[in-house]
């Protein structure tokens, strides 16, 4: 049996292929553009439904019939729709300003009561509201509103459904009885009807339209929901339990804890942390973002690196605290402060200073802001005893014994390059068939590297380096 998971992202989509033992098959990527201007931030859903589609025929070309694909995309972005599925406006991104006064409508502690989230322009719900208010004509053309995996499925399918994670990046999703929330799209003034139906995450939305298996080639092919991208990777690296957490680290770095229960502390979601149902009924997820995980690392790689690799410049570092303080605010700054303003800064840089203590100051700096998230969800209770590590920072042993030292949990490298695909396809083959069950999916899918432990004198020394840099915000923030 062939299972594909399609992964659309902000800046391009991928398909990739698997069997039901796990064996890599394929796959394709597809690039789009993204616009952003002062005070816009869109993306075209036409240009990534033509990205799909050719993802498919690509696919379809090279391994031939796919049994079944589950879709997992980005969140809050939604899609607007006429009678005739025609799109009437261009897809406002999270990052995009428009919303912010309609967020501010709303009380904090309801929103965050229900929909386990502090209002804010970032969600679905005040985009839609600012439309109608400035652009009632398109609000009033408009039949459908779905976010891009329902999106995707419904051009595929025909059958508009959304999966409960997605659905709660809307800002107008109840995380406890898993429906929208009628008190929250009234007082929105947004009918509820105009989006897809709510299901749990790995629902089968039905078979391919008969004019795409024309299209593409394939035949018979199970479309399925997977969920958020970020719930993907988590499922991907076959965090299940709670007190475990997937550490992703791309671009982005965002580090995934599962819990039991429902936080209840107001500083958890002040501090813009949002509360996620994951794949299994009754638990959730969370995510702590920092804007510059990976970014940093290449960042500092391109135009300091003097051409060297990630391995030649980790062959220069030991695992011993740098003098050097970095806040790693070089997109500004996500979790805690949720302050896009913030900027980048080194302290402590001397004549004596090297490419080398350079670098792994950076390093350093990236991880030191996520045990600074770390320990805020600690005071919700959220505390993660072992982190999976995938993206591209799991392929760095300095970085990752490094993770271990400060963060002082053991940290499992995951032989997974396209973690969120894998998770997608895990809930896929479970979906049709293909597994028993998403243990079982796991157990065939998700493959360990090594795991590296906290040592117990190193992670000392950090400490007393980590209590300068829960000073340094502060500190900097004044002067930029």
């Amino acid at each position: 049996m062939k299972l594909g998971g399609i992964d659309v992202g902000t800046t391009g989509c991928k398909l990739t292929v698997y069997n039901e033992k796990g064996d890599f098959l394929h796959k394709s990527y597809v690039e789009y553009e993204v616009s952003r201007t002062t005070g816009e931030h869109e993306i075209d859903a036409s240009a990534i439904w033509d990205g799909v589609r050719t993802l498919i025929k690509e696919t379809a070309a090279a391994v031939g019939n796919i049994d079944a694909i589950g879709v997992t995309t980005f969140g809050e972005t939604f899609v607007m729709l006429d009678a005739d599925d025609n799109v009437l406006f261009p897809s406002m991104l999270y990052t995009d300003p428009r919303g912010t006064e309609e967020a501010a409508e709303f009380d904090d502690e309801l929103v965050m009561s229900i929909a386990g989230v502090k209002p804010h322009a970032m969600y679905s719900l005040p985009k839609i509201m600012w439309i109608k208010k400035h652009k009632n004509e398109i609000y009033q053309k408009t039949e459908k509103i779905l976010l891009f995996e329902d999106y995707i499925v419904y051009m595929l399918t025909g059958n508009n459904q959304i999966d409960y994670s997605l659905a709660a990046r809307t800002m107008g999703f109840d995380i406890r009885s898993y429906t929208w929330s009628r008190e929250l799209f009234n007082f929105a003034g947004i009918e509820m009807s105009k989006l897809s139906h709510p299901v749990p995450s790995g629902t089968p939305a039905g078979r391919i339209r008969p004019y795409l298996e024309a299209e593409t080639g394939l035949k018979g092919t199970i479309i399925v929901n997977g969920c958020h991208d970020q719930v993907a990777s988590a499922t991907g690296a076959g965090v299940f339990e709670a007190g475990t957490a997937v550490d992703g680290t791309g671009t982005v770095e965002c580090v995934t804890p599962v819990f039991d229960t429902i936080p209840t502390q107001k500083e958890l979601y002040n501090d813009c942390y949002s509360v996620v149902p994951y794949i299994e009924k009754g638990k959730y997820v969370c995510y702590a973002l920092s804007f510059t995980g990976g970014a940093a690392v290449k960042w500092f790689r391109d135009n300091f690196g003097d051409g060297m690799s990630y391995e030649e410049l980790g062959d220069l570092i030991d695992n011993t605290p740098g003098d050097i303080l970095v806040l790693p605010h070089f997109a500004g700054a996500a979790n805690p402060y949720m302050d896009s303003f913030s900027k980048a800064a080194f302290v402590g840089v001397t004549l004596e200073t090297t490419k080398a203590d350079m670098y792994k100051a950076v390093m350093e700096g990236v991880t030191y802001e996520m045990l600074l998230n770390l320990n805020h969800l600690k005071t919700a209770g959220i505390e993660p005893k072992r982190l999976y590590a995938t993206g591209g920072g799991a392929s760095s042993p300095v970085w990752l014994q490094m993770k271990a030292n400060i963060l002082g949990v053991p940290i499992t490298a995951l032989d997974a390059p396209e973690v969120g695909s894998a998770g997608t396809i895990m809930l896929t083959g479970v979906a049709v068939g293909a597994f028993k069950d998403i243990h079982h999916a796991a157990n065939v899918m998700v493959k360990e590297k090594k795991t590296y432990y906290p040592q117990e004198k190193m992670n000392k020394k950090h400490m007393e380096v980590y209590k300068r840099y829960e000073k340094l915000y502060d500190a900097v923030r004044p002067l930029v």
